[in-house]
């Protein structure tokens, strides 16, 4: 579920950003689940509070799981309505001092625009 889509089709913009938030969490869990089973050693902490489920994010505790050798997963964007994901992995990459930040799409690179929604969106190298 995206936030942005739920607005477009007339839910309230805010109220859909959360519910795409609890989705990240979702994906953030599986993906966790799916590097337990290949012998790496991760946590999922997560910009809302859901305790019983994964950690609250905690920027030193966020560093110490890295020192640790952990990957760390972060969930539900920055916690706030109206901003991207997008936007919550270059912030949290920049908190906890990352070299680089991976994201992964459906999109086969960095473009100029969505290439999706225009064609002549010019692939960087």
């Amino acid at each position: 579920f995206r936030g942005v889509a739920g607005g477009a089709a007339g839910m309230d913009r805010a109220t859909a950003d959360y519910m795409g938030m609890l989705a990240t969490m979702m994906n953030a869990l599986a993906l966790q689940d799916a590097m337990r089973h290949a012998g790496i050693e991760a946590r999922v902490q997560s910009a809302l509070r859901m305790d019983q489920v994964v950690e609250p994010y905690i920027r030193p505790r966020a560093i110490r799981q890295l020192e640790e050798g952990r990957v760390v997963i972060f969930a539900a964007g920055t916690g706030n309505p109206f901003f991207t994901t997008d936007t919550a992995a270059a912030l949290r990459g920049s908190e906890v001092g990352a070299e680089v930040v991976l994201k992964a799409t459906k999109v086969d690179g960095v473009y100029s625009a969505d290439p999706k929604k225009d064609p002549s969106a010019t692939r960087y190298t």
